[in-house]
């Protein structure tokens, strides 16, 4: 039986989404659109009554105060229309919406669906308007359905049938071919060949690491030996291939990271050799302030489990990750950031023995929401983009009930090519638990493995190796996943419930690889692994073996499973309604050892599966870009420029996106994203009480400032990384409590022909290494974690461009016409510090007329990659050098004047300079301010304009009631500061300069309104 159940608000009530699709069409695809309305349909494929079926529609589909609903017989012609769009998704495609109906119908009937009933979801869109049938295949295309992963039907009002509807088929996977098992001779392929095997599976394996495979598959003699036990021989699986496809991917082995770099500075004409970016760097840094910090030193955990954790207080630790879903959100906005939320949910609670997730962090990188020349194939629109991240970040994490507390928006053309996607969670775990330490694990042999969560699919197969390349035309719509955050936070409830109940020894989440790799390096714990394949739970049959082992479809997580406690286990799980299944045990063999119906399809040893990836060896050239500082006209005004810094993407207010983020869930939320009287200023960090009876607080805060490379990426890093510890500190952060997770987005660079400026992005990369161990240590900020995204990067091939003749008007046309975009060299640095405590956190918002205003820091006229200079036109070259030992004993001293109440407000200075910093804290407080220029300790030309609106680093503005005057000023006393003004009642922001004349004179809420304008959608 199948039937159509349709639900709709009724007609008299107003339909906000219909609203705000209809204004989406108006004015962003400029068609003559009156009003639309939302119809939801559910097809049921059951065998059930049609009692139970109206029951079903009356009951858990229909709010009976709000809605409307109709069996069989179509809704629409009860509201009228011009055009109706149904969009429903493609086969294969997880439908949460669909799901979660199967498990109500399910509920009304007292028993499960058999595996050939299933509910599935769609929504028609009923559209008034003048419009042609062009017109609404383009509101299809652009703006109702991703054709990707979704189906969509177009029907005018004279062609429909009131009667009976559209004819819709459910979106089923057939089983269209046998199940088997490839083998693939490599000993008889030529180069060539094995570099077509590579692309055509879409391994994204160079022909060294292919050939490292062919020569161990042939030439280890124990190996084959040993394969011959077990019915295999010197072919290798289509299992084993993919399995090290995805095990070597660019995506999890960071094989760039870790190569072999040899690295030439044109400047100084020194070559050095450097072995592995991470280990030189990264790591070391982090081994050398855990060490000069001695027994202070708080990090538990770094760089080897799914996040980083450090201990808060002798009751708590605190862990943290923050990954990236850039190619998937790229081709799926809105399942790429879901699942990239939800995703990094799954790290901090994959680690250690499991951590309550309490926060959730989101940046993004976007192209302008104002795009207004042709796009490239297959390119989204950066407002659809827009609107699909922010929409899959909000369902994500809202609906698992964990807040969201810290982000930013970054804008620039080259994010046309691949938006940046970085999320991030946080998560509190005991310090012990079952008498060990939370934040150690480890699988033993005899435990048993069980996969708990959603099941398998087709979604998400290739996305390690997909995410491991440049996007072009012909990326798989397999790689796109999509989240169901429901069945996820089930899944974590049981499973700290499990955790308590001391029921697994290890836990870790199926990320990029699926099973292959959770269960391959759980296997590393224990010695050894075997799994069954044909024991997983399917969403549909028809999967082969090797895309059971490597799909990443969601909400799953694997566990170790000691014998005696797998009964109590998974009745808890049937008891909280969690599907878990024995997959296999841990061993210690040495192997991973994959069955399928009772036979071997995979035979690999964990050390050549880990570890035998050939190292990569490539050069790097450093060649500063030849740049010339603008030479620009003293402006009159510098008012007009404040106000047109206010409005530009990237300063102006981002309330839009944040009011659609729950930040107060949990009750934890002490310093929110917005802040001051009206709660719509910025906020510099958040702060937050993990712990509800307790004053221990947790900072969270981060810095990002791609714009830099185009100079630079050596004090790109360097500003990035303190403008994440000056947010910190602003708030109330200890510094010495501090940690960090460094997250690079880079365009490839390995020398190529799609890539002929790979020596220098990669000597970008090298610089940006270079800095980060330098800032971190010279702040003593230890990086506890981290991730790379390398394949940044989009190709647009056989389009006959000329140099001289891109329409597209970013990116650069190869000497074969294709179109490259690369993202700008990008590094968010994120971090997580302690503030002892939260009662005493600070906002930036001025508090009240007649305190004294201050700033902390030298300002110089370093404009290159301004705000300022964008706004001109201009790149500039004299960049923001921070000057860090200074910088750290500034930050020291805010501390304790924070904790001693010598202040009433901080706010850094950044994007903008001074003049933007002042505002912001003036109409976020509604306090005016008078400032005096010539009182700034600055270096360089003394121009109002340079001094205004100058990026130097480490800078801070604060307001200091007059009667702890003498106490501030004494607790600075030696360091770079000095008064500049005061605050006054009235609603004006006044700057002067050395005649005493007003460069800026402006209402506070008029600059206020500047910069809530553009986002005000």
């Amino acid at each position: 039986m199948l039937a159509r159940i349709e639900v709709a608000l009724k007609p008299e009530l107003k339909d906000a989404l219909g609203e705000k699709l209809a204004r989406r069409m108006r004015e962003d695809l400029s068609l003559s659109v009156e009003a639309c309305r939302t119809v939801r349909i559910y097809l049921v494929e059951a065998n059930i009554s049609r009692e139970d079926l109206l029951a079903f529609a009356s009951g858990p589909l229909c709010d009976p105060v709000t809605e409307i609903y109709s069996v069989e017989k179509p809704l629409a012609p009860r509201f009228g229309f011009d055009w109706l769009i149904q969009v429903g998704f493609r086969p294969g495609v997880t439908d949460n919406e669909g799901k979660v109906a199967k498990e109500a119908l399910e509920l009304l009937l007292g028993r499960s669906l058999a595996t050939d009933e299933n509910v599935y979801s769609l929504t028609q869109y009923l559209i008034k308007g003048n419009l042609t049938q062009e017109d609404a295949e383009r509101i299809a295309r652009e703006l109702l359905a991703n054709v990707l992963i979704e189906r969509f039907w177009v029907v005018s009002e004279k062609d429909f049938n009131p009667e009976k509807g559209l004819i819709i088929t459910p979106p089923k996977v057939t089983e269209t071919h046998e199940i088997k098992v490839e083998f693939f001779d490599l000993s008889r392929l030529s180069d060539d060949e094995l570099l077509k095997l590579s692309k055509e599976r879409l391994l994204a394996l160079n022909l060294r690491e292919m050939k490292t495979i062919k020569e161990f598959f042939t030439s280890n003699k124990d190996f084959l030996s040993l394969r011959q036990k077990y019915g295999l021989d010197h072919r290798i699986t289509d299992v084993e291939l993919e399995s090290l496809a995805q095990t070597w991917s660019e995506h999890c082995k960071h094989k760039i990271f870790n190569a072999r770099i040899t690295y030439t500075d044109k400047v100084s004409g020194k070559t050095e050799v450097i072995d592995s970016l991470f280990k030189t760097y990264i790591r070391r840094s982090t081994e050398e302030i855990r060490k000069a910090k001695g027994e202070r030193d708080f990090c538990l955990s770094v760089f080897v489990d799914n996040a980083g954790v450090i201990k808060l207080n002798d009751k708590w630790n605190v862990a943290m990750k923050v990954e990236t879903h850039n190619s998937p959100s790229a081709l799926d906005p809105y399942g790429g950031a879901l699942t990239g939320i939800v995703g990094v949910n799954r790290d901090p609670f994959g680690t250690g023995k499991g951590a309550l997730l309490v926060f959730n962090t989101d940046v993004f990188c976007f192209a302008p929401p104002d795009w207004d020349r042709p796009l490239p194939p297959r390119l989204l629109h950066p407002k659809r983009i827009f609107e699909g991240v922010r929409e899959g970040v909000e369902h994500g994490g809202n609906k698992s009930g964990i807040p969201t507390v810290n982000g930013s928006i970054v804008f620039d053309p080259r994010y046309l090519g691949k938006p940046l996607v970085y999320c991030g969670t946080g998560g509190i775990m005991p310090a012990e638990v079952c008498g060990e330490p939370s934040w150690k694990k480890g699988a033993r042999p005899g435990d048993l493995v069980v996969m708990v969560g959603g099941r398998i699919g087709k979604d998400g197969i290739h996305g390690a190796t997909f995410s491991s390349e440049e996007l072009h035309e012909g990326s798989p719509a397999t790689a796109v996943q999509i989240g169901d955050p429901i069945t996820q936070k089930k899944m974590f409830d049981f499973l700290l419930k499990a955790r308590d109940e001391c029921l697994y020894t290890s836990i870790t989440d199926n990320g990029a690889g699926g099973l292959s790799s959770s269960v391959g390096e759980m296997a590393r714990e224990s010695g050894g692994a075997e799994l069954d394949l044909e024991k997983a739970p399917l969403k549909y049959h028809g999967l082969q073996p090797w895309e059971i082992l490597v799909s990443e479809s969601q909400e799953r997580m694997t566990v170790a499973v000691p014998p005696e406690h797998i009964d109590r286990f998974l009745e808890l799980a049937q008891k909280m309604d969690v599907e878990a299944t024995v997959l296999g045990k841990f061993t210690d063999s040495g192997f991973f050892h994959i069955l399928y119906q009772g036979k071997t399809v995979g035979l690999l040893p964990l050390e050549f599966l880990h570890e035998g990836v050939p190292q990569l060896e490539l050069e790097a050239v450093w060649v500063p870009p030849r740049l010339e500082e603008p030479v620009l006209a003293e402006p009159e005004d510098c008012g007009g420029i404040l106000k047109e810094l206010l409005s530009s993407y990237n300063i102006c207010s981002k309330e839009y996106v944040v009011r659609q983020y729950d930040h107060e869930v949990q009750g934890g939320s002490v310093i929110k994203p917005l802040t001051g009287v009206k709660d719509d200023g910025p906020s510099d960090a958040a702060v937050l009480r993990p712990e509800l009876k307790e004053n221990d607080g947790l900072v969270v805060a981060h810095g990002i400032c791609p714009k830099y490379s185009d100079i630079d990426t050596y004090w790109m890093v360097a500003n990035a990384i303190d403008e994440a510890i000056r947010n910190a500190v602003c708030v109330g952060a200890d510094i010495e409590h501090m940690a960090g997770l460094d997250n690079f987005c880079w365009c490839d660079p390995i020398q190529s022909e799609k890539t002929p400026d790979g020596h220098y992005k990669l000597a970008q990369l090298v610089r940006a290494n270079q800095a980060l161990y330098d800032f971190t240590t010279a702040y003593g900020v230890p990086c506890i974690s981290g991730k790379d995204s390398m394949k940044n990067d989009y190709l647009a091939s056989g389009l006959g461009l000329a140099p001289e003749n891109n329409p597209f008007g970013v990116g650069v046309v190869l000497p074969d016409g294709s179109l490259k975009i690369s993202v700008p060299p990008t590094l968010l640095f994120s971090v997580l510090a302690r503030i002892p405590d939260v009662n005493r956190a600070m906002t930036l918002d001025a508090k009240k007329p007649g305190e004294l205003v201050y700033i902390l820091g030298l300002t110089r006229d370093e404009l290159g990659g301004s705000e300022y200079f964008r706004l001109k036109g201009f790149v500039g070259k004299n960049m923001p050098k921070v000057k860090a030992s200074s910088a750290y004993d500034r930050y020291l001293r805010l501390r304790d004047a924070i904790y001693y109440g010598l202040i009433s407000a901080a706010h850094d200075c950044s994007d903008g300079g001074l003049a933007v910093a002042l505002a912001e804290m003036a109409f976020s407080g509604e306090v005016g301010m008078v400032v005096d220029l010539t009182a700034l300790p600055y270096e360089g030309e003394k121009r109002p304009d340079y001094i205004l609106f100058s990026e130097s680093a480490s800078r801070i503005v604060v307001t200091v009631p007059r009667e702890r005057q003498k106490d501030f000023e004494k607790l600075f006393s030696g360091t770079v500061y000095a008064l500049i003004g005061e605050t006054v009642a009235e609603p004006v922001l006044i700057c002067r300069d050395e005649k005493g004349k007003a460069v800026i004179e402006e209402n506070i809420f008029e600059l206020k309104k500047a910069w809530q304008a553009p986002l005000n959608w």
